[in-house]
């Protein structure tokens, strides 16, 4: 364990001679000084656990040692002895931060004395300020924000991560009232704290929205628990805050993602295709979008141009399928006044009007091998000539290709130029269908049932159980186009706030009563609910009660009535249980 170092400095050599000696004898290690130079000295190059200073230090004083190890920040204590005491340089010596004051002559008794008793204070306040720093050290280094508060909602302490989180100084926040302070009055943060300081017990809430000084706005995990002192009396409350504001977008982005601008699904090979858009937004790559009819193959196109640099020009779309070739032509490419029967005036096409921003060419496996080449030359060099014209003219345009064929089998079978489905599928975009992601459902039917109110004027709240089995049963030819056209259907039929079966197209093959095998007991069973109330049955499962009644027949339900159960003497009705043994038996 290291010794003690103390410092003496006297200006008399005896009292350093016999002070060192006295001390040493202790076990002390101790240095001396005969003027505050020397100390000065001293005092930059090692550390001290006590010093004794007289006042008297010719051209210098005690005090002026006193001042220095305060400038200096030292944590040794310092005693003052004099041979010419007076009050003035006594309440100077405290005030300056001295450990005690004493009087000449010092004999060894007061000296070692004085000695133990400064050490002893020393530790105790090195022992502390340890754990203070600690302490403190812990406080700030913690990720998670900490905040302490007073029984009365005073700040109390804060640490540098709560001080970013909301945005408030050590300055704003302690000695200062909570509910004095601008966007924590009515905020989640303060009605937890104060639940806390009235019921004394811990609370946490889970990602609540809490607005930062500066007007940011972050999701954070709160937790907070009763502030209890030494003798574990409760004196306040303290407040962790966890930002999670990253993780969730990033959930949102990397798992959650429920829409990505009108591209709806939280399946993974809708994810992926999310991802792959964002990257391919900011460069000028040729992008080939392959599915089926009604997979969204429109949809994909418009983000990929919308989240782009582009975004803020041109977004043409031709769809090449609905044009004959010299019409196709025309569109794409324009025609100068004259070049064909009926070109009465120059006509500007779809590249020159997407010049700077995007072309979208729909089912570009139903053009023919002539316009297949006049197209190459366009991806080649980002020229075209209009029809009836020789000269080029040069466009900056970022092309986007999309179709439901198989342009490799077509490329196989001769009918596709092999050179242009290359320049086409740089990079290849397949959406899934709608069968391939039936988990993405339930989510398409919360979008289209918003989009379909507002643009209905209804407020239809959503689809019964049977309704939303059969859309799950069924293969979906048409995808996601095929399913909002039925909902749309459904919709303009529905006159109830929940869409029935009977409410969707007449020819939808999706779901059948004898597919449903648990079809009896669901009936029988809100039957039951409804005290054989059918119209309020009919309710619980989203259906009409024409339906019900349909149901009920089909299943051979025979009602407590027909069974004679339901009397003036035994008014219950008939249990599930025993129904369902009844019409197993039939």
């Amino acid at each position: 364990m290291t010794k003690p170092s103390i410092l003496i400095i006297d200006d008399e050599e005896g009292i350093r001679f016999t002070f060192q000696k006295f001390l040493t004898k202790e076990g002390y290690s101790v240095f001396t000084a005969g003027n505050f130079q020397e100390a000065e000295s001293w005092l930059k190059k090692r550390s001290f656990d006590l010093v004794f200073a007289d006042i008297i230090l010719g051209d210098k004083s005690g005090m002026d040692v006193l001042r220095m190890i305060k400038t200096m920040n030292l944590s040794c204590l310092v005693i003052i002895f004099t041979g010419i005491p007076s009050i003035d340089t006594a309440s100077e010596a405290i005030r300056l931060g001295a450990f005690d004051y004493l009087i000449k002559p010092v004999n060894q008794a007061k000296l070692l004395s004085e000695a133990n008793m400064a050490l002893r204070h020393k530790a105790v306040v090195d022992e502390k300020e340890k754990y203070r720093s600690n302490l403190e050290a812990i406080f700030k280094s913690v990720q998670d924000g900490i905040i302490t508060v007073d029984e009365e909602l005073t700040g109390i302490e804060i640490n540098n991560a709560a001080e970013n989180l909301f945005g408030l100084s050590r300055r704003h926040f302690i000695g200062k009232k909570l509910n004095h302070i601008q966007n924590w009055r009515g905020s989640k943060c303060l009605e937890i704290l104060v639940e806390t300081l009235e019921k004394r017990r811990p609370l946490k809430a889970y990602r609540v929205q809490c607005q930062h000084e500066k007007g940011n706005e972050r999701l954070m995990t709160l937790s907070t628990y009763p502030l209890l002192n030494g003798q574990d009396q409760f004196v306040g409350a303290v407040m962790t805050a966890k930002d999670e504001t990253y993780v969730a977008h990033l959930e949102e982005e990397l798992g959650e993602h429920r829409q990505f601008h009108n591209l709806v699904g939280n399946n993974k090979k809708m994810r992926e295709i999310y991802y792959l858009i964002e990257k391919l937004a900011d460069v000028p790559t040729t992008v080939l979008i392959q599915g089926e009819s009604g997979t969204g193959k429109e949809l994909a196109a418009d983000a990929i141009h919308h989240l782009g640099n582009r975004k803020d020009k041109p977004f043409v779309k031709v769809n090449c399928s609905a044009l004959t070739e010299s019409l196709l032509e025309s569109e794409l490419f324009g025609h100068v006044k004259g070049a064909f029967t009926g070109a009465i005036k120059d006509k500007v096409g779809r590249f020159q009007k997407a010049d700077g921003g995007s072309i979208l060419l729909d089912e570009i496996g139903d053009i023919s091998p002539r316009m297949q080449l006049r197209l190459l030359k366009v991806l080649q060099n980002k020229e075209f000539e209009r029809v009836g014209e020789s000269t080029s003219s040069k466009v900056d345009i970022r092309i986007l290709a999309a179709t439901n064929q198989d342009l490799s089998k077509k490329v196989r079978e001769g009918s596709f130029r092999e050179d242009l489905y290359y320049r086409l599928n740089v990079v290849k975009i397949t959406l899934p269908s709608l069968r391939e992601r039936r988990e993405d459902i339930p989510l398409l039917l919360e979008h289209f049932i918003k989009k379909l109110n507002k643009k209905l004027g209804k407020e239809i709240a959503g689809v019964s159980e049977e309704v939303k089995r059969g859309f799950m049963n069924y293969s979906w030819p048409g995808n996601v186009r095929e399913l909002e056209h039925c909902l749309e259907h459904s919709f303009v039929i529905c006159s109830r706030p929940v869409v029935s079966f009977e409410d969707l197209p007449s020819d939808f093959p999706g779901y059948k009563d004898s597919e449903d095998t648990d079809g009896p007991q669901r009936i029988l069973k809100a039957l039951e609910n409804a005290s054989w109330n059918k119209a309020k049955a009919a309710r619980f499962l989203g259906m009409s009660r024409k339906t019900l009644y349909k149901k009920i027949k089909g299943y051979s339900i025979v009602t407590p009535e027909e069974q004679g159960i339901r009397n003036e003497f035994n008014p219950e009705p008939l249990k599930l249980k025993t129904l369902t043994r009844n019409l197993h038996s039939r």
